[in-house]
């Protein structure tokens, strides 16, 4: 049975991440890649369905986790009848391949220790064929395989492999185990302790990069290395999870896969990146966005795999009971065939705020792929979609979206006119896109704006909230203290926050298309604070902003959503969107109490 989801930590080498449990279990992990079939799934099911576990033999009596400070190094300290050892582990990032090595030593005393290994590839479906070699133990199931390496003595049996050894104080033992295609000879493994010195160095050396010098910097700074754990080195993608179908209610059918890029968090991630500093990142991500939509405008899509791939086919994997029996496990999303409106404007925003913070150019002008875009969004600004929570319930014209195209102009004007002897291309067009864009923004106020509730609504012409409208203050639609603002914010207060957090929008009136419920969505938790910033409310952005802190998991770890009732995390983890939201709230709480007034856009 799976752990509580925040009772996880993430291990990630730049291609791929495992979630290892408290007690000591692999519980997921997808090789080679983020969005590969996983090998160990017992995370969406039982422990047949693939785990690896070093556990030992006498009862625990206390259990602490931590990772190495400002890395991605998991140590567990367990304390049982008879002594305590410890568990370092860790994947490498300086690999071209996958690798996960785990370190047990003796701390006290003697303890008898097992180690079973059991993946079950194609998550959860296919039994692997074991042979054992005179050094190491080869696991092969079609065009996977799995090595293992081990210090003590191991047993291959059919189904599993197995140790049984003890380990004293002051003694070490060690187990890797690597990936590799099984038409291939497995990999030479480095000394497991020099490997651990090269991990923790690599990533010291990232987070002592970091610009961000405000009173939260533990937190941004495990924010920003879990945002890099999540980012798929060999493209510059940013994968919005490294699970799928975690429950977004437990029990639920709200359970969607995350291993994909979503343009949706475009500017969030660029933002975040450029709060700590890294450049580098910024550029490679803003790059790999445009590498992702090239084409025709109309085609773009809400989401991308890895290297920009676009079949993210939807299927059920009916074999696997789910988390907590939350059915149906899905891999593939099938949100990727809808219509939204907001990626054109985050694109264009990436674009623009890229020049504006400083990010290096690119080697080739994306001037005519703007233009072309600028085309396809003054034809398609007041076509209905399917909104930026990718609801099933029928296109509207959501106010978010219509936001967003609003945005979309705007950005691609400031380009024009901050950056002419860059972007010509877009210069001949001003009058026309000054027009546009003014239209659009008319359009919002009369139709978006609810006289009668004194708010902005979650589409035009209705009475129902939603939290995206939050962000009209990020965007610079309407000041923060502009007493439409004002009245929005009260009302999202009185209707979507609940027991101290915010929920997206009320599920209870059938708007999304899907039954049941779901936690408050974390983002929109932090998009509150944000407003409160801005409006110079500094106690209440801060006594909101601690509240979410206070429910990180205990190694700062965040998932999409909150239960407060269960007063547990749901959703998939760990979860980018909510990261990216926290470091830019840190951010502008800080410059809020600095004295600057409204969204401050991050300078590196």
């Amino acid at each position: 049975m799976a752990r509580l989801i925040e009772n996880y930590g993430m291990l990630a080498d730049l291609k791929t991440a495992a979630l290892v449990g408290i007690d000591g279990s692999v519980d997921w992990m997808c090789a080679p890649r983020f969005d590969s079939d996983a090998c160990f799934a017992a995370l969406l099911g039982y422990e047949e369905h693939g785990q690896w576990g070093i556990r030992p033999t006498a009862p625990v009596t206390a259990r602490k986790q931590r990772y190495l400070e400002d890395t991605v190094v998991l140590q567990t300290d367990v304390v049982c009848d008879g002594g305590a050892y410890r568990i370092t582990e860790f994947m490498r990032p300086e690999l071209k391949r996958t690798e996960l090595i785990r370190i047990v030593e003796g701390l006290e005393g003697r303890v008898e220790m097992e180690m079973v290994l059991a993946p079950r590839f194609g998550y959860g479906a296919r039994m692997p064929w074991i042979s054992q070699e005179e050094h190491s133990v080869s696991l092969v199931a079609g065009p996977d395989a799995l090595a293992l390496r081990s210090s003590v003595p191991v047993t291959a049996g059919e189904t599993h492999v197995t140790s049984l050894f003890t380990i004293s104080k002051g003694e070490t033992q060690t187990f890797s185990l690597v990936w590799y295609p099984s038409n291939s000879e497995p990999p030479r493994v480095a000394d497991a302790r020099r490997a651990q010195d090269e991990a923790v160095r690599y990533w010291r050396d990232w987070a002592a990069k970091c610009t961000y010098n405000g009173k939260w910097k533990d937190a941004v700074v495990r924010s920003l290395l879990t945002l890099k754990g999540l980012t798929y080195e060999p493209t510059g993608g940013v994968v919005a999870a490294p699970t799928t179908s975690l429950p977004e209610e437990i029990g639920g059918v709200r359970n969607w896969d995350y291993r994909f890029c979503w343009l949706r968090d475009a500017t969030l991630t660029l933002t975040a990146l450029m709060i700590g500093g890294y450049v580098d990142e910024a550029e490679s991500w803003r790059d790999w966005l445009m590498r992702a939509i090239a084409g025709d405008p109309s085609q773009v899509q809400i989401m991308y795999g890895l290297s920009g791939e676009r079949r993210l086919t939807e299927t059920e994997l009916s074999w696997l009971p789910g988390y907590e029996g939350s059915k149906p496990v899905r891999i593939g999303n099938a949100a990727s065939d809808q219509f939204q409106l907001d990626v054109y404007g985050e694109v264009m925003r990436c674009l623009y705020l890229t020049r504006k913070m400083g990010v290096p150019a690119a080697d080739r002008s994306y001037g005519p792929q703007a233009k072309a875009l600028l085309s396809f969004i003054l034809r398609a600004w007041q076509l209905p979609d399917d909104g930026i929570w990718e609801v099933r319930g029928g296109r509207k014209h959501f106010t978010h979206s219509q936001l967003m195209a609003w945005a979309a102009v705007d950005s691609l004007i400031k380009l024009a006119e901050e950056f002419p002897s860059q972007e010509g291309e877009l210069r001949d067009q001003l009058g026309h896109m000054r027009a546009v864009r003014e239209r659009i923004r008319e359009d919002i106020l009369q139709r978006g704006f609810n006289t009668a509730i004194g708010a902005f609504t979650q589409s035009f012409g209705s009475e129902a909230l939603d939290a995206s409208v939050l962000l009209m203050a990020h965007l610079g639609f309407l000041p923060a203290d502009d007493p439409r603002m004002l009245g929005t914010v009260k009302a999202i207060e009185k209707s979507l926050l609940r027991d101290g957090f915010v929920a997206r929008y009320s599920t209870n009136l059938g708007l999304d298309g899907l039954p049941g419920s779901e936690g408050a969505f974390l983002a929109c938790s932090y998009w509150l604070a944000d407003n409160y910033a801005f409006q110079g409310r500094i106690d209440e952005a801060n006594a909101l902003f601690e509240r979410l802190l206070s429910i990180r998991s205990p190694l700062g770890l965040l998932a999409e959503e909150y239960e407060p009732k269960l007063k547990r995390q749901v959703g998939n983890f760990p979860q980018g969107f909510s990261h990216l939201a926290l470091i830019y709230t840190a951010n502008a709480i800080s410059k809020a109490e600095a004295g600057f007034k409204g969204p401050q856009v991050a300078v590196s």
